[in-house]
C-alpha cells in the first residue's frame, strides 16, 4: 500500500522533469520574444529555473533519495502549445502577447504543483524540503507577476491597437440582440395598449 510519501516523491520527480523541460524551452522563447523586457524576463527566469532544478536535487537529498525525473506530460503539452505560436504569422506584438500567455500557463501549472508539494512536505515534517520548495514557489509567483506587468504595461495594448483600428481594420459592428430587434408595441389612443385578441 502506497502512502502520501510515495505520492510526494512521485510529484517531486514530475516537478524535476518539468524544470528540465523548461530549461530547454526558455531559450527558444527568449529568442522569439520581440519586446526587450520580455526577452530579459525569459533569460532571467531561465537562470532561476536552473536554480530550481538544483534545489529540487537538494530536496531529494534531504529525503535520502537520488534525484530522478518522471516525464511531466502537463508541462510538455503547455510547451508544445507555446511553440505552436512560433509557427503562426502573428504580428510582433501579438506574438509577444501569446508568448506571455504560454509562459503564464506554465507558471500557473508549476505554482499549483509546488503549492501542493509544500503543503505535503510540511504535513509530513520534511522541513528542509518544505523550505526549498517554498523558495521555488515564491520565485514562480514573482515570475508570473513580472509577466503580467509586461503584458499589461504595453504588449497587450499594442497588440489590441493592431487588432481593432490601429492596423486599418475596424472593430466588427455589434449585432443587436433579439430583444433589441423586436418591434415595439404601438399604444392606442389614450395611452392604453391594444387589447389582445382571444380565441373567442
Amino acid at each position: 500500500m502506497q502512502t502520501l510519501h510515495d505520492a510526494f516523491l512521485d510529484m517531486l520527480r514530475d516537478a524535476y522533469d518539468a524544470e528540465k523541460q523548461l530549461i530547454a524551452a526558455l531559450p527558444k522563447m527568449a529568442d522569439a520574444a520581440n519586446a526587450s523586457a520580455l526577452r530579459a524576463a525569459f533569460v532571467s527566469h531561465l537562470e532561476e529555473t536552473r536554480g530550481h532544478a538544483e534545489r529540487l536535487e537538494e530536496a531529494f537529498a534531504s529525503l535520502g533519495e537520488q534525484p530522478r525525473a518522471k516525464h511531466c506530460d502537463g508541462i510538455c503539452g503547455i510547451i508544445e502549445e507555446g511553440q505552436a505560436v512560433l509557427a503562426e504569422e502573428f504580428d510582433k506584438d501579438t506574438c509577444d502577447a501569446c508568448l506571455i500567455a504560454a509562459a503564464q500557463r506554465a507558471e500557473h501549472y508549476e505554482m499549483a504543483a509546488y503549492g501542493t508539494l509544500v503543503a505535503w512536505a510540511q504535513a509530513m515534517g520534511h522541513s528542509e524540503a518544505a523550505h526549498l520548495l517554498e523558495s521555488i514557489l515564491e520565485e514562480e509567483k514573482a515570475a508570473d507577476a513580472k509577466l503580467t506587468s509586461i503584458g499589461e504595461g504595453d504588449v497587450n495594448r499594442s497588440a489590441a491597437r493592431k487588432a481593432h483600428g490601429g492596423g486599418g481594420r475596424k472593430a466588427p459592428a455589434r449585432t443587436p440582440s433579439p430583444a433589441a430587434q423586436k418591434p415595439s408595441v404601438t399604444r392606442a389612443k389614450g395611452g392604453r395598449s391594444p387589447a389582445r385578441r382571444t380565441g373567442r
